[in-house]
């Protein structure tokens, strides 16, 4: 099973860019992410955090 798709996918033009696309993705996601959590005030993590107990 793995072989018939190895070889079907190398058979298409192009397809090397999308693992690298993938990756930048995914990698640009985390890295804003991390700087979004260091960044964010503790007043609105604290509010946030309170908010499934305030009901």
């Amino acid at each position: 099973m793995l072989k018939f798709i190895k070889g079907h996918m190398e058979s298409i033009l192009g397809i090397e860019i999308y693992p690298l696309i993938s990756l930048i993705i995914f990698f640009t996601f985390f890295v804003v992410l991390f700087l979004w959590v260091f960044t964010a005030k503790k007043e609105y993590i604290n509010s946030v955090s309170n908010l499934p107990l305030d009901h």
